[in-house]
């Protein structure tokens, strides 16, 4: 289970370049009538205002807009600059982004031990300008003593903090842990299913797209729950419909399964046009692991049918070219479902 680092939490909404803008004294905005028109002016033009007014804000003594330039930065992908104007600021919001940079490597060697010590200083902290940030500063940590990186390797600690930042399943809490509890649930030994259901269906309520695909397997196979077809499509494909990969492949698999050839051939066929596994992470926000594995299925069932013949002209030549793809994308879920083919399941 690879894990990646929780967006820093705001304690509006979720800020943009655009967004950025609006936080800006009312006075000012009279000056931006620009706005109004957008389309008509480069991304350039538009980032050279924001860095303009930002730093009017900044000389006039304003302490947000010295963490919303480095924000600035950030969103931009410029991670450098980033990191050097949040290093000038003593904001919390701030600090967190400091952490995450230092422990995933943006904009600086990766130091992920610098990078927990930034998130326990947040967590730990009683200031109230601190308190919106303990949530996702908790699921970090955890994810640090999951991974053994920047500390040492502890399930049971990853457990605990996890249990902070879910909060017991708070829509204002870190859904990240929520998500991350039900896969620790399913995926030590032994399985806890019925706790994994449990944080799955927190987290799912709570809009992540991974927990709501995962959802709907537990469903469709019975797993932590009495196994309920009806609401396992429904689950499977609405995560479907919001991009989760992973689901996408397994309805291939149900559609194959049932001998609706034609769809599975169909469907698979669309969902491995775009086979950018990070690419397709960063846009859902869904593990890269999973991602690679729902599109190897789709590959390898799409084989199978042009294999066989089954809901398409039969085609070896293109057969091979998608078997290979999917040992490519995931050699471990190939390998199995060639073997379960070869016993003649499939």
């Amino acid at each position: 289970m690879k894990l990646t680092s929780e967006p820093l939490p705001q304690e509006r909404s979720s800020e943009t370049l655009f967004q950025t803008i609006s936080k800006l004294q009312d006075s000012e905005l009279e000056g931006l009538k620009w706005l109004n028109n957008p389309e008509i002016y480069t991304h350039d033009f538009l980032l050279g205002k924001a860095e303009e007014l930002l730093e009017k804000r900044i000389k006039a003594g304003d302490s947000l807009a010295c963490f919303l330039k480095g924000q600035l930065y950030f969103e931009e992908g410029w991670y450098e600059e980033a990191l050097l104007q949040f290093q000038q600021n003593t904001d919390f919001q701030s600090m967190y982004q400091l952490g995450v940079m230092y422990y995933d490597g943006l904009g600086t060697p990766a130091d992920p031990k610098k990078g927990t010590e930034y998130m326990e200083e947040i967590l730990n902290s009683t200031s109230p300008k601190a308190r919106h940030l303990k949530f996702a500063a908790a699921y970090n940590l955890g994810r640090a003593y999951y991974e053994g990186c920047g500390t040492v390797i502890s399930e049971k600690e990853a457990e605990r903090l996890w249990f902070i930042a879910a909060d017991h399943g708070n829509p204002k809490a870190s859904v990240k842990a929520q998500t991350a509890l039900g896969m620790l649930y399913s995926a030590r030994h032994p399985k806890d299913l019925k706790k994994a259901f449990f944080w799955h269906s927190e987290a799912c309520g709570n809009g992540s797209l991974e927990s709501q695909g995962i959802l709907g397997l537990m469903y469709l196979y019975g797993h932590g729950i009495r196994q309920n077809l009806k609401a396992a499509l429904e689950c499977l494909n609405q995560a479907s419909d919001r991009g989760n990969v992973y689901v996408k492949g397994h309805l291939v698999e149900y559609y194959y399964k049932r001998k609706f050839y034609p769809k599975a051939v169909k469907f698979a066929k669309r969902v491995i046009e775009d086979d950018d596994v990070e690419k397709i992470a960063k846009a859902t926000d869904c593990l890269p692991f999973y991602i690679a594995r729902g599109l190897a299925m789709a590959s390898f069932y799409l084989a199978r049918c042009l294999q066989l013949g089954r809901g398409t002209q039969q085609d070896t030549a293109a057969a091979k070219k998608y078997y290979s793809k999917a040992c490519r994308l995931d050699p471990a879920i190939a390998a199995d479902l060639e073997l379960t083919a070869n016993h003649g399941r499939i």
